[in-house]
């Protein structure tokens, strides 16, 4: 029963997925005339839709220029996932063989059997993470320009609910081919390993540390796809926009700018490709912590395989529940305006949370036993003789139930706490938008206060999920926590692709120089995109922090050593807490500056080419057209170079440190990393969404208020007949200024450098933070008994450790 409750649901995610596909494969850019080759693309007429719109003296033009620049895209992801898969392979190979050589180093002298299989689920891990990103980047691609083409329908009713429908599927075919091609590769492995151990014979922790491999896999493609997506994407962003806005004066998205296909490329390997990875590596990485730590439990064993496999059902659910709701975007309750989109995106998250609760419950009663113990034999004789331990778990199914609760409600909130602070919708930004009046230096004043501030509640949230969790089933309970996090995987990636596929479309629109009706939808939905896509990330590094902190526990459990905890006043596990705390700083200090470097090579060859193609920038009839692969190879150069020196530290760090100072010192890196990097992510991350929404909330017109009736009759002397609107300023008094100032204006330069600014802050060192978080715990895991070979767990620089009374323990 338990294989056809993780097989069954993860066959159905991919079909799922391919459903979704086909539908959005409906909407056509071209259909080839009889008799046509099939090269002649750019020769194709247009399907209804595009029928329907090439009217008017430049519309076939406009037209031919979409397909042309979707194109471009797609080649440009495509040349991008090469390069960095290219070294993705290169790297998968020599770390296997470093695995498998140090991982079957024990105390009792090499077992190749575990480092090999280790190192062969390491491979697997990563292949699989690679595969989902390339899954996404390329169904992202293929969707942003028919959402382009569907918001361009006569039926303004239509082509809202059609263009939203198009990027939410493009969405959803990422979410759920991701979550059962991970879940079917994982359990596929998990039954060919369990003829190489005797489960009921003891060696089911052997069995799940080797599993741990493939967490570690797809997590270390995670930081390939995070850090090098997250530069290629702000090199392109930030010096297009530096390059057009600030040097040229010319706008966003401008088909004159060469860098706007790099740019474009850029939002789908950050924030599909990347992001995938990462949600990929943390549900691989929460399920091997379970698995693990749920191994040491003797009765959990004997309870047998169905019961050992719970964790997998927990996301195996997840699936059925996220694509039964999926239909209310889409169907039930569809986008018919600008006002209702956000909200259809916020009850799609609340109905799958809401539904993903309601069906772990059996799960829950029928697998977990009413009563276990966490730990060896010695805590079952304990409870037995009357003696509770803190790791006994009674009313186990409804223990169990609580922390998958505390996960699922505790994101939830986490995701619409970071909408409030990132979204132009509430007080927060506006506030941030306000502050321009006075100048860019009041805006970044503003957004570092606000990111600061939006710390707050996620870490109350995550602070009491782990509490629940904890008091409920120890750290068993903090991993079903962070699974029950990631229980809405499929809807959360669906929300979260959702935003660049707008973003792509809004660019292709701006770029094709489509009408202004198609612009204002696009716009509309990429507004909302910025709104989901930082929910999004609000999802990842909650989960990357509870993700961490179980795997954290599974190390200590794994550390023999530490079976009565870890002293955190001891000396050496102090100072090592003060280093971990300190990587996220060095970590973020080298992704910003690589983000700088790109971006100035950027910026350059922009300038280069507006001084050396002749009408380029004039816009002249005829000019020659823009080099957009030239930039495209500035930014996949620049972010495959980048992205190696943090990687080398995130994947370093934990390795020598438990090597020379054994595995006392890597939990307080481990603590330490943890409790600095969630904060910094955080803050960093709703930053640089809050400038982004700032930004756009003074491009809109945000800043300005109907002018009462009496008024209307007034002109501005400097910029002619008054147009009807205000200027609100900060103290609540009003000026009376022209509609054209809204994008030009000195509140919209300075809207702009904050905006430079928050982007690496928001898309690279924010969102590379979770991987720091997770990769350095897995690492620790799978090379827990390598780290306990080395003088019984103290390290090459083995130091006296100082007796410390009244200490307080991890």
């Amino acid at each position: 029963m338990g294989s056809l409750l993780i097989i069954t649901p993860a066959i159905f995610g991919l079909i799922f997925a391919f459903f979704m596909y086909k539908k959005i494969n409906r909407i056509q850019l071209y259909r080839a005339t009889r008799g046509q080759d099939d090269d002649d693309l750019l020769m194709r007429r247009m399907e209804s839709v595009g029928d329907e719109l090439e009217s008017g003296a430049n519309g076939g033009d406009q037209y031919r220029k979409l397909r042309q620049i979707y194109r471009d895209i797609q080649e440009g992801a495509k040349a991008f996932l090469a390069a960095e898969y290219r070294m993705c392979v290169y790297f998968l190979a020599a770390m296997g063989v470093f695995i498998s050589i140090f991982v079957s180093r024990t105390d009792d002298g090499w077992d190749f059997k575990v480092g090999s299989l280790t190192a062969f689920a390491f491979v697997v891990g990563g292949v699989t993470s690679m595969v989902s990103g390339y899954i996404g980047m390329m169904i992202a691609v293929f969707s942003n320009a028919r959402c382009t083409m569907s918001a361009a329908k006569d039926n303004n009713s239509e082509a809202w609910k059609e263009s939203f429908n198009c990027a939410f599927r493009g969405g959803a075919v990422m979410g759920f081919a991701l979550s059962g091609l991970g879940l079917l590769v994982m359990y596929f492995i998990m039954i060919c390993y369990s003829g190489a151990f005797s489960i009921q014979g003891g060696e089911a922790v052997k069995l799940f540390e080797c599993i741990a491999g493939f967490g570690l896999g797809g997590s270390s493609i995670a930081m390939f796809g995070r850090v090098g997506g997250g530069i290629y994407t702000k090199a392109a962003d930030v010096g297009a926009d530096l390059a057009g806005k600030v040097v040229a004066g010319i706008p966003e998205d401008d088909p004159r700018n060469p860098a706007t296909i790099a740019d474009n490329v850029g939002d789908n390997v950050g924030d599909v490709a990347g992001m995938g990875s990462d949600l990929f590596g943390s549900f691989a990485e929460a399920t091997c912590a379970a698995l693990v730590i749920g191994a040491e439990s003797v009765d959990l064993v004997s309870a047998g395989w169905d019961t050992l496999m719970f964790p997998l059902y927990i996301s195996s659910i997840g699936i059925l529940a996220c694509a039964a709701v999926s239909f209310i975007a889409t169907d039930l309750d569809p986008v018919r305006n600008e006002a209702s989109v956000e909200q259809v995106l916020k009850k799609q998250l609340t109905f799958s949370t809401l539904a993903m609760t309601i069906c772990v419950y059996p799960l829950c009663r029928i697998f977990m036993p009413q009563e276990f113990y966490l730990g060896g034999r010695t805590f079952a004789v304990a409870c037995v003789d009357g003696v509770v331990s803190s790791k006994c778990v009674t009313n186990g199914p409804h223990a169990a139930f609580a922390c998958i609760a505390a996960g699922l409600w505790g994101g939830l909130i986490i995701g619409f706490v970071t909408e409030y602070y990132t979204s132009h919708s509430y007080a927060p930004v506006r506030e941030v938008a306000r502050s321009t009046e006075t100048g860019a230096a009041t805006n970044i004043i503003y957004g570092l206060a606000l990111g600061y501030k939006s710390c707050v509640i996620p870490i109350t949230m995550l602070a009491l999920c782990v509490f629940i969790a904890f008091s409920m089933a120890d750290m068993f309970g903090v991993a079903l926590c962070a699974l029950g996090m990631l229980g809405t995987l499929p809807t959360c990636l669906a929300i979260d692709v959702y935003g660049p596929i707008c973003d792509n479309a809004g660019g292709i629109a701006e770029m094709a120089e489509l009408p202004e009706s198609v612009r204002d939808k696009t716009d509309a939905l990429d507004a909302a995109g910025n709104t989901t896509a930082a929910i999004g990330k609000g999802f990842a590094i909650g989960s990357a922090a509870l993700v961490s902190l179980a795997l954290t526990a599974a190390f200590v459990t794994r550390s023999k050593v530490l079976e009565n905890g870890v002293n955190m006043l001891n000396p050496v596990v102090f100072a090592f807490l003060l280093i971990g705390s300190m990587l996220p700083y060095w970590f973020s200090a080298m992704t910003m500056k690589s983000v700088g470097i790109a971006a100035m090579e950027m910026v350059k060859e922009v300038k280069r080419q507006f001084d050396t193609i002749p009408g380029l920038l004039e816009g002249a009839p005829g000019h020659a057209p823009p080099d957009h692969a030239r930039c495209i190879k500035i930014s996949t150069d620049a972010s495959l170079r980048e992205m190696i020196p943090p990687a080398c530290l995130v994947m370093a760090a934990p390795i020598i440190t438990g090597t020379l100072f054994g595995v006392e010192a890597v939990v307080g890196l481990l603590a330490g990393g943890l409790a600095s990097g969630v904060q910094l992510a955080i803050s960093a991350s709703n930053t640089g969404g809050a400038w982004d929404n700032a930004k756009k909330y003074v491009e809109k017109g945000g800043l300005y208020i109907d002018v009462p009736k009496r008024s209307r009759a007034r002109d501005d002397p400097e910029d002619g007949p008054f147009t009807g609107e205000i200027l609100r300023n900060m103290d609540g008094s009003m000026i009376m200024i022209s509609e054209r100032q809204k994008k030009g204006s000195e509140c919209h330069k300075a809207a702009v450098v904050g905006d430079t600014v928050g982007d690496p802050l928001k898309d690279t060192s924010g969102p590379a933070l979770n991987i720091l978080m997770k990769l350095m715990a897995i690492l620790s895991l799978v090379f827990c008994d390598f780290f306990m070979s080395i003088n019984n767990g103290t390290g090459w620089f083995a130091i006296p450790r100082a007796t410390i009374g009244a200490a307080s323990s991890f």
